[in-house]
């Protein structure tokens, strides 16, 4: 089987372009971006780009996108590579904020900048960070269900809540980040291995680091 070599050199292009877009949406918005100004900051031009993304709006969803897939490599799987139960559920919290704590990510945390940006403007972009924040629940409520089957933690514990009590604070974390120095990471942190001790049928056996 053949590779047309101009298919690699775009998808290439396009990582690349996705790649110097994804920081600067979190330093500059969502909104921010426009084929004109990433042009600007890639030394391309804009007709280049164009030949990718034929709007603004499709830009702004590839890059919703290619943050997720970021998330995916940098939390999600290193976090399934722990013991089901609560180990799972602390490595996916750990895991977050040690990304936060990378600076990565100049802004902070794209999908909670992107989120506050759209949750008053109906259209795709809502629509599709609105999918996004479901999914994510879905999955930290999951952790959390499996965390009390497996009996780490007491039969009765809310699953729900519990995801509700690890997303909120991770988005407290890096909100109050820049304000109130690297220290809410660590407060975020203790915070969750303590509620986790409270909850577990044996907190000798939890070893939360």
């Amino acid at each position: 089987m053949t590779i047309d070599g101009r298919i690699v050199r775009g998808e290439r292009t396009r990582v690349a372009v996705l790649d110097r877009a994804l920081p600067l949406a979190t330093s500059e918005g969502l909104d921010g971006l426009s084929l004109g100004k990433l042009a600007d900051a890639l030394g391309m031009s804009k007709s280049g780009l164009f030949a990718h993304w034929r709007s603004k709006e499709a830009l702004q969803l590839a890059v919703i996108g290619h943050a997720r897939r970021q998330w995916t490599h940098e939390v999600i799987e290193p976090a399934m590579a722990a013991p089901r139960g609560v180990p799972r559920l602390w490595t996916v919290h750990d895991r977050r904020l040690g990304f936060y704590e990378s600076g990565r990510l100049p802004g902070g945390c794209f999908f909670a900048n992107a989120h506050f940006e759209f949750n008053a403007r109906p259209g795709p972009i809502r629509d599709r960070l609105a999918q996004e924040l479901r999914d994510w629940m879905t999955f930290l409520t999951r952790l959390a269900a499996d965390a009390v089957e497996a009996g780490d933690l007491r039969p009765g514990t809310s699953a729900a809540a519990l995801a509700y009590e690890v997303e909120s604070l991770g988005v407290c974390a890096v909100m109050q980040s820049a304000a109130l120095g690297p220290g809410t990471f660590g407060n975020a942190r203790h915070a969750l291995r303590e509620h986790l001790r409270a909850l577990a049928t044996d907190p000798t056996r939890l070893e939360l680091r």
